[in-house]
């Protein structure tokens, strides 16, 4: 089965690491990253979609953050 999720959050070092461990459990990245900026916490959120395959077959109750 073909997984996606999006990953986002403050552009800062602990998002970096959250795609790095994707990165590294198999997830590759889908497409380039996202930005915008928040203006009430004045700060820039990152997004990134990333993709894996998986075995098995996929259902709604597939908890993509387990894999």
């Amino acid at each position: 089965m073909k997984l996606y999720r999006y990953l986002t959050g403050p552009d800062d070092q602990a998002f970096c690491h959250r795609i790095t461990a994707a990165l590294n459990r198999g997830w590759s990245l889908h497409g380039g990253p996202t930005l915008t900026y928040d203006a009430e916490r004045k700060r820039v959120i990152a997004g990134q979609a990333i993709v894996k395959e998986a075995p098995g077959e996929y259902t709604p109750d597939t908890d993509l953050s387990a894999q």
